[in-house]
């Protein structure tokens, strides 16, 4: 048994950089390659995908990548774990093996199975969705590995399995390892979004400069020991750079408080300890880890009804009188049956005296849902269309108005563990039951209630946040996660006091009338909100500019506030 285990990502989302895969196979040593196909968002694409032909529902591009690339994993020795199966990972299972054949490769392919409960949701009470999937862990997985398969294709696994599987295959942990396995953990999550761990999507990204090509970050990896510690790094003379800012920016993308709970063990992020162990090295230990929750989550994917949108370009002066009349228009050409909800943004991206007439142009932007097509189809973008000669002057809009679409809303529930029959499939065709956890405790609440001491009073200057301040933020259904940090214990101190709930809600009023969350991570100089209810049904559903809250970090980030002059 190698004393570290080398588990490399060559994809954060379905439709990542299709080059990855053989960066990664040709740059370095690896014993692993793992790929993350599935979000949210993704497994409502693949439910459609597979109405029209039962046959898919699985990442199609991942066996694009296998053709150009498994006969090289096989030569290299390299292993290939994927949740790339998608709603149908037996079937992407024989298609592997049919290319396998087709090319001479003698791969050894397995899949996991059990996470759709579409056929049981009614039963289970989870209702009629289109997809209805639970978050497996790792254990089908490390079974497969353990009986020979070169590929493991899975379906809806929790994205840190794909990392925590081969880890717990390879150093034959015990279902209760809690500390090596919430190690593993915080590695797979760490790599999980590919390039987000090489300064991808960065807060402090100008600072990467001088770099083996700055602007292509490679695709991360980790050096796993037999008690969870890990090593985040990348192959050597690729692209971007790996950090402690890099490494704390990932680490609190998309999560909730201290305790994060997953299906094989809680992690507890607040035990994480980070080091810089080198050039593009970065040291992960200390993580402690509980046993599960008793349920799995299960994401439910509906429909949720049609959508339409059409933007209204208003140019130079009296903007807010240009869009209060397109407004009024648009209501009464619609009052006989109004859509369900309706939507205006005015994104004031004019400038007065502009040079070019784009410069002297806001957007005014309408969108609008109903369960009924014919009410969001051409009766809205006619009553658009109609304004055209008889609004405000300088009338135009973006695009020529589109009919109505359908969209989807993802919710979250809970399904005790008991009851999803989580199976690997071995490469011969045998089938292992994976057993629930027998040891189970609920996660702690962890929000912060207290209300920090005010920092004190002295001089300081009104400059964005952005100065001393880092930010990465993201979505979980309806909610979105919006992680900050400091670079120095006394920014750390600063920050700790002075970003409450209540100065969030100032900062964001997007927020102010929303539960919002705050938990404190001490160990990251860092704080973690999550805002309930701000992405309205999900990103499917695009209630928002940003239906993900990818930049709400940066909106932050651009805010203004007193900072100390010490600290800037």
């Amino acid at each position: 048994m190698t004393p570290v285990l080398r588990i490399g990502n060559a994809s954060g989302f379905y439709g990542d950089r299709l080059s990855a895969v053989r960066e990664m196979l040709t740059g370095g040593d690896l014993d692993y390659l793992t790929g993350d196909y599935l979000a949210e968002l993704t497994m409502l694409i693949l439910a459609r995908d597979r109405l029209k032909n039962p046959d898919r529902g699985y990442a199609a591009t991942f066996l694009r990548q296998m053709r150009d690339n498994l006969a090289l994993a096989k030569d290299r020795g390299v292993r290939i774990v994927a949740n790339a199966g998608g709603l149908n990972p037996a079937g992407l299972a024989a298609a592997l093996r049919e290319l396998a054949a087709e090319l001479g490769v003698d791969a050894a392919i397995a899949h996991v199975e059990g996470d759709d409960l579409r056929p049981r949701a009614v039963e289970l009470g989870l209702g009629d969705p289109l997809a209805a999937n639970a978050y497996l862990g790792a254990w089908g997985i490390a079974a497969c590995l353990r009986n020979g398969a070169d590929i493991v294709v899975t379906g809806r696994v929790t994205d840190a399995s794909l990392v925590v599987g081969p880890a717990a295959a390879h150093f034959g942990w015990a279902r209760d390892d809690y500390d090596a396995l919430a190690g593993a953990v915080v590695a797979g999550h760490v790599i999980e979004c590919g390039p987000q761990a090489t300064g991808g999507n960065y807060a402090f990204f100008t600072e990467l400069t001088g770099l083996a090509a700055p602007d292509q970050p490679a695709f991360p990896l980790v050096e796993i020991a037999a008690d969870g510690s890990s090593v985040v790094t990348k192959h050597p003379g690729t692209g971007g750079a790996v950090t402690l800012g890099t490494v704390t920016a990932q680490l609190l993308y998309e999560i909730g408080g201290a305790d994060y709970p997953g299906p094989d063990v809680t992690t507890r992020f607040d035990t994480v300890e980070l080091a810089d162990d080198g050039p593009d090295r970065v040291r992960i230990s200390g993580v402690r880890g509980t046993p599960p929750p008793p349920r799995l989550k299960v994401g439910l994917n509906t429909l949720g009804g049609y959508r339409n949108a059409v933007t209204f370009v208003l140019t130079g002066l009296d903007i807010a009188a240009k869009a209060d009349l397109v407004e009024r228009q648009m209501a009464a050409a619609l009052a006989a049956r109004p859509p369900a909800e309706t939507r205006w943004t005015l994104a004031r991206t004019d400038h007065a005296d502009a040079a070019t007439e784009e410069e002297a142009s806001a957007l005014l932007y309408c969108a609008v849902k109903d369960p009924d097509p014919a009410v969001v189809g051409r009766a809205f973008t006619g009553a658009a269309v109609e304004l055209a000669l008889a609004s405000y002057p300088g009338f135009h809009v973006t695009a020529p108005p589109g009919d109505a679409a359908p969209y989807g809303v993802f919710t979250a529930a809970y399904v005790d563990a008991k009851d999803v029959p989580h199976t690997a499939v071995l490469p011969d065709g045998r089938r292992i039951a994976v057993d629930p956890p027998h040891e189970t405790r609920e996660p702690r609440p962890t929000a912060d209630r207290k209300q920090p001491t005010p920092p004190p009073p002295g001089k300081t200057r009104h400059v964005p946040l952005g100065l001393i301040l880092g930010a990465r933020s993201g979505d979980k259904g309806g909610s979105a996660n919006l992680g900050v940090w400091a670079r120095t214990d006394a920014a750390w101190e600063w920050l700790a006091a002075y970003l409450t709930v209540d100065e969030l809600r100032r900062l964001l009023p997007e927020t102010a009338e929303l539960p919002v969350e705050r938990h404190v991570f001490a160990n990251l100089k860092a704080l973690n909100f999550v805002v309930d209810g701000l992405l309205g049904e999900g990103v499917a559903a695009h209630a928002r500019f940003d239906p993900q809250a990818k930049a709400l970090g940066e909106w932050l980030r651009a805010r203004y506030a007193d900072i100390p002059e010490d600290l800037l």
